[in-house]
């Protein structure tokens, strides 16, 4: 008998940088764009993070959406207004080089099928000096989004997605990057009923896009980084998400994740149901959509009021939650995730983001105490579900001795 040593492999464990998008006050950034970076790069060693997911975003006088209208703050940590040179680079792999953290992807989440041909070509074109920071920074992947034409059916935006993306992917081909693509259906960026208005939001979609892919050589290009908290928010739980990925041949899609998990609002959901809020929202005055960004803010009401995103390791939960799929069994994420997916376990990145609204302070000395715990939460119970799936998997497996219990099941309701 072949006794396996007990060797548990570990994720790499960072922090989206749009956490606190104030560290570096504007007035100082704006003139020395990199300083954002370089504060955000010695901050995250601070907080315990190996790696930092580096936002990169339409700066706030050139994006289409008024600051207003957006959830989130306007996280254009790499400040893309002028060309990423070579120096710019230099000076970045030296901050990098000297607290020893690294970067996981660059971050650019924005609607990239836009129905404005303009605005959609100014969004690729931002994502192309994206693709060109990555490649100077030694990056080898990028996160965002693909979006939604809001004037198109969604079988219309498949071929959208083939006219206007594909492209795209082949420009990061020929970079050598992987385009990630976070699944968030971001039901607040109209004002309109449409709710999916990320056409990469669920597996079905994920596979249909990866076909399409594969016709034009990049489906190695396409993958998927994870966000638990977008399952939870459409009655998914990962488990299932990953067991129907493995039952399709498509569990190689994941190859990275958002730790941010989602807790439903009973109450919410009773008055709305999970489709959140469909009128008198006030994204809407005198029966059009206001002009006003604040008012289009209340767009965002089709999720909010029915749930609130978890920054992990700061929320308690019932029990009965995890099996009505209402919030995220972290342990059990990452022990589905070696089970079920295709996985290059240790060059795997867990990325925390934190978008918690009672805790995400634009202050630094305020949120780096619950950033620690956070980053350290996830890190453990990483290491945890590494270690239970080397003893159960690879350990009592190569002895030939049966696992207890059953645990959490997929498809199960």
């Amino acid at each position: 008998m072949t006794i396996k040593a007990f060797e548990p492999k570990f994720m790499k464990v960072g922090v989206l940088t749009a956490a606190l998008q104030e560290l570096t006050p504007r007035d100082v950034r704006d003139p020395d764009p990199d300083r954002a970076i370089e504060d955000w790069i010695a901050f995250a060693k601070e907080l315990g993070a190996s790696y930092i997911q580096l936002s990169a975003a339409l700066h706030p006088t050139e994006t289409d959406v008024p600051p207003e209208a957006m959830l989130d703050p306007v996280a254009n940590t790499l400040d893309l207004r002028k060309p990423f040179d070579k120096d710019r680079g230099k000076r970045v792999r030296a901050a990098l080089d000297a607290a020893r953290v690294g970067i996981s992807e660059v971050g650019y989440f924005d609607n990239l099928l836009h129905d404005d041909p303009a605005i959609r070509k100014k969004k690729h074109e931002f994502m192309l000096r994206a693709f060109d920071a990555a490649v100077l920074l030694g990056v080898d992947a990028i996160c965002g989004f693909v979006g939604r034409n809001q004037k198109h059916s969604m079988d219309q935006n498949l071929i959208d997605f083939e006219e206007q993306f594909v492209p795209l992917l082949k420009e990061a081909k020929s970079r050598g990057l992987t385009y990630r693509v976070e699944q968030c259906p971001m039901p607040g960026w109209t004002t309109l009923d449409n709710w999916h208005n990320n056409i990469a939001y669920t597996p079905g979609a994920w596979i249909a896009l990866h076909r399409i892919c594969e016709k034009h050589g990049v489906g190695d290009q396409f993958r998927i980084h994870y966000d638990p908290s977008h399952a939870i928010l459409m009655g998914q739980d990962t488990r299932s998400i990953f067991q129907y990925l493995k039952d399709s041949g498509y569990n190689f899609l994941i190859g990275g994740f958002h730790v941010k998990g989602q807790v439903v609002d009973a109450k919410g959901v009773s008055a709305w149901g999970m489709g959140g809020q469909t009128l008198e929202r006030g994204d809407w005055k005198n029966g059009k959509p206001s002009d006003n960004p604040v008012d289009q803010l209340n767009a965002w009401k089709k999720q909010i009021v029915l749930a609130e995103h978890e920054l992990p390791g700061t929320a308690r939960h019932d029990p009965l939650a995890y099996l009505q799929n209402r919030t995220v069994d972290w342990l059990d994420h990452q022990l589905a995730a070696r089970e079920l997916l295709k996985l290059d376990v240790a060059n795997t990145h867990l990325v925390v983001e934190h978008e918690y609204p009672k805790a995400r302070i634009q202050d630094k000395d305020r949120v780096k105490p619950i950033l620690q715990g956070s980053i350290a939460f996830v890190r453990h119970i990483d290491e945890a579900a590494a270690c239970m799936y080397a003893l159960q998997h690879e350990v009592m497996a190569s002895q030939k001795t049966p696992v207890q219990g059953v645990g959490r099941e997929a498809y199960r309701s």
